[in-house]
């Protein structure tokens, strides 16, 4: 099946996004169609785990578009390599502004996707966002209790807090910027003999031909820690997010913490439609594991079939 993939930008704000939109096959541009906007995960580029989804649900009849966040890839933004929950989403809803310009894009079917920590920026964006009409997630994690849970002591996010205000101040005195890898690299792992399986199996995806990608630094801007740390993506879910929810998990709970958060986000929205545990899946696994991203997309092409328009309207 041939997908046309194409490249496109948006603004948010100042900034240029780049993006990859994908048709299915037989595409017209007299016809209407249903679309999914795909949020990869925290420190991902296009290139990577949402591409995967892109195309196989465009391989369903769907309009898909991933892009690179900003500051991220080959979207434009400074400083680079900075991880704003705010600014993430707000790129979410700036790319429903770039689809609802497209003639071929029915405005009334669109849906959003987002996996691991995209997962928690689609969740928060579509407490906002009504052009979002169905909501469909993978290993959806809310990245600032993520952060917080991930910390090695106790005192760590107090540490980190106190890292990021003396860092600031050094950087508003001309000091250079830093930077800090968000998994270390395989020769590191063996070294430090590191022995988690999720977390090797995250090095695994990012660091081999497995999953890596160029346009990937694997930086984070220090000073963001903060706003990662006092980030709540699922805040306000109970009361906000009205779109049906699709919430699909791995069957391992692995050190994440996706499967609980899943599962609690699940639990509190109001629109919940189903709860999807792909059994014998990692948290990785989900990213470009045929068998099981294959699974997953059968369930999301059930949701949006349900309450999208997936076939195009001459």
């Amino acid at each position: 099946m041939r997908i046309d993939r194409r490249r496109v930008t948006f603004k948010n704000d100042n900034r240029t996004l780049v993006g990859d939109l994908r048709v299915p096959e037989g595409f017209s541009e007299r016809a209407r169609y249903a679309s999914v906007v795909i949020v990869g995960p925290g420190s991902s580029v296009k290139e990577q785990a949402g591409a995967v989804y892109a195309e196989k649900l465009a391989a369903k009849g769907y309009v898909t578009l991933i892009f690179d966040p900003s500051y991220q890839g080959e979207s434009e933004g400074t400083p680079r390599d900075a991880e704003n929950p705010a600014v993430r989403v707000e790129d979410i809803r700036c790319a429903v502004d770039l689809l609802v310009t497209l003639p071929f894009v029915d405005e009334d079917a669109i849906g959003l996707l987002g996996i691991c920590a995209g997962g928690g920026y689609a969740v928060n964006a579509a407490l906002v966002e009504r052009r979002f009409k169905a909501v469909g997630t993978v290993v959806a994690n809310d990245i600032g209790t993520a952060f917080r849970r991930m910390q090695p002591q106790a005192s760590a996010v107090e540490d980190l807090l106190a890292s990021v205000a003396a860092q600031r101040t050094a950087e508003a005195r001309g000091a250079a910027e830093k930077r800090v890898a968000w998994l270390p690299s395989l020769a590191e792992a063996e070294t430090a003999g590191i022995d988690d399986p999720t977390l090797l199996n995250a090095i695994d995806y990012y660091a081999t031909s497995r999953g890596q990608s160029a346009r990937r630094t694997n930086q984070r801007l220090l000073v963001t820690d903060a706003l990662l740390l006092g980030y709540d993506g699922f805040h306000l879910v109970e009361e906000l997010l009205v779109q049906p929810l699709q919430v699909i998990v791995g069957g391992k709970l692995g050190t994440t913490f996706s499967h609980e958060a899943g599962k609690s986000l699940w639990e509190r929205a109001r629109n919940r439609k189903d709860f999807v545990v792909i059994a014998g899946a990692d948290h990785y696994d989900m990213y470009d594991v045929p068998e099981y991203v294959d699974e997953a997309i059968s369930s999301l092409t059930a949701l949006y079939d349900e309450h999208l328009r997936p076939s195009p309207i001459a």
